[in-house]
């Protein structure tokens, strides 16, 4: 049964299985793990583990029974896809020195592989490499995957302390493990249903070294036993440390795997009396208690605030950036915009702020300001600023801005429904063709992208500026973008997906989540409104990102864009990680894709270059990596991009 109810969050991540050992008895094998005791599913062996295929007897006609757990009929076909994910044999080596191994091992491999295929499972768990090389392993698993339909491959991969983080000395910390999984997707050709298990050990690495992982496809936490401890009641828990890493695998749809024996006096006690018929039968299977601490991890997390429940639908899909100067957006944007409440809140903010520098107290009762919203939408900014005018007492002439046709239709219903009209003159033009009647006080603007100027805002105000008084204001009055190098397997192989090169050269609005940031984002343009010259919008920037070295080694799939913007003075508004506006939706980050995954070392300087490129009808962006490993240049010109001026 899943762990728990969270507000409508319907995660993978509700439901734990349980590893077992080899048993024929299939039937058994749910009606102990799932009905009795409560797991959702099981790690089960598919073969004997006894079996060789050096050694079999053969029959008289040169064939044998292979000894599986039991045929395809001793369980419906929805048990096995729901409650089954295959445990391929742990003794396979296929790299092994040992040729018969070798053969043994590619031979059950596939004879495994099949018959999981064949019982329709929705996953397969991989033994973990043997040794330090597993290219023959990697080249068997690669051809498997060339010819599945839809089931997944778990790779199991020990999650170990490097050696930047041990402080063991006797610990074994030769191998990273996630070069382990690199080196083996590499391999395989980062293909998108080979996937992660981690097995997580009794003492972790550092924080930035497990956060490597969040941007891998990882399906599943295998949690032995041995990594429980003891509270004072007998009963098993985790330290600090693992509980706060489960809950990170909970809120990324990460299954949870109880493994091993019981090694807790309490466990041991309900095994022990299970012959007791007072005990029920939840109380039966050794390892509950264990799964009732998971259960108990999982229900004291919070609920999912409102703004996380909203963005569920959105996380990492990849999303075109919206073109409001070439496009005339929806009814359905406009409400979804509208909704986020935060935003407009800042804007009301940074109006009245500049409403009160503009007009002192004394002159509050005689002095008209003017007020312009470019861009004006079905109105919320028209609405924000008038409150603000409400708020600090000053008199407001506001003219509304707008080239939507269709927008216009609303505005001029909402200026009637409030009673505006001697207040709100609406104008139906594009900005940077209209011919003000007098200047503005005050140019309120919401053209801002999830990148700051990527949906033109500096063209745009370029044109509306002639129209602003020689000391008026501009909300916003500046914007800055922001980028960030990121490992996110599923952003790269959503892009790759498409098998052509125009994908990997546009930019995606995206929420970003299952992604791993490996440094600190850095400023990459700022623009100033009212704008100080009349230079060129193009720019360029190139910025050195240095990789911690507790984080071990990481692939770098692309960069998330950001924006953070001052409306007047104080008052802020962005979603740049570290001051991010707090409780708004409006914007996604933007991702930037590679063509090719760069690695990159602990203590490493990712060398990454930028330009914002001007054309007389276009805008685009360019990008490359410099170092470690030069990138080709990417080129979203000609590319489905910001056309319209």
């Amino acid at each position: 049964m899943p762990l728990g109810e969270r507000g409508g969050y319907k995660a993978e991540s509700r439901y734990c299985g349980i590893e077992t050992d080899f048993n024929d008895d299939m039937p058994h094998v749910l009606d102990f793990n799932l009905s009795s005791a409560g797991f959702d599913f099981v790690i089960a062996p598919l073969m004997d583990p006894a079996y060789r295929p050096s050694v079999v007897q053969k029959d008289s006609l040169g064939s044998a029974v292979l000894p599986f757990a039991g045929s395809d009929l001793v369980l419906s076909p929805s048990q096995w896809s729901s409650h089954v994910v295959g445990k391929i044999s742990s003794w396979i080596d296929l790299d092994s020195e040992d040729e018969t191994l070798r053969i043994d091992s590619e031979t059950t491999l596939k004879q495994e592989i099949s018959w999981a295929s064949h019982l329709s499972l929705q996953a397969c768990l991989l033994p973990a490499p043997k040794g330090t090389t597993c290219a023959n392993y990697a080249r068997c698993v690669n051809q498997i995957l060339q010819g599945l339909n839809n089931m997944q491959l778990w790779l199991r991969i020990p999650v170990v302390k490097n050696d930047g983080d041990s402080m063991d000395a006797n610990s074994d910390t030769s191998v990273d493990s996630w070069e382990m999984w690199n080196s083996f997707r590499l391999l395989c050709e980062h293909h998108s249903q080979l996937c992660v298990a981690l097995d997580i050990l009794n003492s972790l690495p550092s924080e930035n070294s497990l956060a490597r992982w969040f941007g891998e496809s990882v399906r599943a936490a295998i949690i032995n036993t041995q990594s429980f401890l003891t509270n004072a009641r007998g009963y098993p828990c985790l330290s600090k440390r693992h509980q706060k890493l489960i809950t990170r695998f909970f809120n990324h749809s990460i299954q949870i795997i109880i493994s091993g024996n019981s090694v807790h006096p309490k466990t041991r006690l309900v095994a022990d009396v299970s012959h007791n018929h007072s005990v029920s039968d939840s109380q039966r299977h050794p390892l509950r208690p264990y799964l009732d601490y998971v259960g108990y991890l999982y229900q004291k997390m919070d609920p999912l605030p409102e703004q996380e429940r909203f963005e569920l639908g959105y996380r990492d899909f990849l999303q075109a950036p919206l073109q409001p100067l070439m496009d005339n957006l929806e009814a359905q944007t406009y409400e979804t915009f509208e909704k986020d409440a935060m935003k407009y809140i800042q804007y009301q903010r940074a109006v009245c702020k500049a409403l009160l520098d503009r007009v002192p107290d004394e002159e509050a009762s005689v002095k008209t300001t003017v007020l312009m919203v470019v861009g004006a939408g079905r109105g919320p900014l028209v609405r924000a600023s008038l409150q603000a005018a409400e708020e600090t007492g000053r008199k407001l002439k506001v003219y509304a801005v707008e080239k939507n046709p269709n927008a216009i239709v609303t505005l001029h219903a909402l200026i009637k429904l409030e009673g505006w009209e001697d207040i709100v003159t609406i104008v139906s033009s594009d900005m940077r063709c209209w011919n003000a009647p007098e200047k503005a006080d005050i140019l309120v603007s919401e053209l801002l992208g999830s990148f700051g100027d990527n949906e033109l805002s500096p063209e745009c105000l370029d044109g509306a500026e002639r129209f602003l008084k020689q000391d008026g204001i501009s909300i916003p009055s500046s914007y800055t973008s922001f980028l960030q190098p990121v490992t996110s397997s599923k952003l790269y192989n959503d892009v790759k997906a498409h098998k052509d090169l125009a994908h990997f050269e546009t930019a995606y609005v995206v929420k970003i989540h299952n992604a791993a940031r490996l440094a600190p984002s850095q400023p990459v343009f700022t623009f100033t409104h009212p704008k100080p010259d009349k230079g060129s919008n193009d720019r360029y920037k190139k910025m050195h990102f240095v990789i911690p070295n507790d984080t071990g080694s990481a692939m770098v799939h692309g960069f998330a864009g950001y924006f953070d913007a001052t409306l007047y003075k104080d008052v802020h508004l962005g979603i740049e990680p570290s001051t991010a506006t707090p409780n708004m939706f409006s914007w996604f980050a933007i991702f930037f894709p590679l063509r090719s995954p760069i690695y990159v070392g602990p203590g490493s300087t990712l060398e990454v270059n930028f330009w914002r490129c001007c054309g007389p009808k276009k805008v685009w962006y360019e990008w490359c990596v410099t170092s470690p490993t030069p990138s080709p240049i990417h080129n979203t010109n000609g590319r489905s991009y910001w056309v319209g001026l």
